[in-house]
């Protein structure tokens, strides 16, 4: 791991993963999923996807043939799920608890939505700070399924290449 990453939590995490290295490949899903999922994606950070991905290319565990396609379905998977979430509470979104407590970020969030409009669904996804609000609020503004889906595909083809080359960017930093 470069040497910015060296803190006991991360040498714990290094050592789980040297330990099971064969079966870390199991976790590019689900932290792509979680880290873009409604409402736990503001507490889980997308450095954790990262790190294990950068881990297993640099460890040559997987190629970026075997980890992309399921960083990509992880995040397409999560966002689908904020939609129609958004979709389902509708108006209601702003009456929960979630909301009120963040009703400064989900009012920055659905001004931007509206002044952007669907471009704004493909720059939430690269944004780490709205990335699990940003397809919620798309769905309770009305955008329509296929729109979202056609979207949300290139917002997430486009974010999955970007983790592609960061991680062999960063996977070429760590020492033989």
């Amino acid at each position: 791991m470069p040497q910015a990453w060296n803190n006991p939590i991360n040498d714990e995490i290094v050592n789980l993963l040297e330990a099971n290295k064969h079966n870390a490949w199991m976790l590019i899903f689900p932290l792509a999923f979680i880290e873009a999922c409604p409402g736990i994606g503001l507490m889980i950070s997308g450095a954790i996807l990262l790190a294990v991905a950068v881990f297993l290319y640099s460890e040559q565990v997987l190629t970026l043939t075997q980890m992309l396609p399921l960083a990509f379905a992880g995040a397409c998977l999560s966002d689908h799920l904020g939609f129609y979430l958004g979709r389902w509470l509708g108006d209601k979104l702003h009456n929960t608890a979630f909301a009120k407590k963040r009703a400064s970020q989900l009012q920055k969030a659905e001004h931007f939505i509206l002044k952007h409009g669907t471009g704004a669904i493909v720059l939430g996804r690269l944004v780490p700070a709205v990335r699990s609000l940003v397809p919620m609020l798309a769905g309770v503004s009305g955008t329509g399924r296929l729109k979202f889906s056609l979207i949300d595909l290139l917002a997430c083809a486009v974010w999955t290449a970007g983790l592609g080359v960061l991680v062999v960017s960063l996977g070429n930093l760590v020492p033989e």
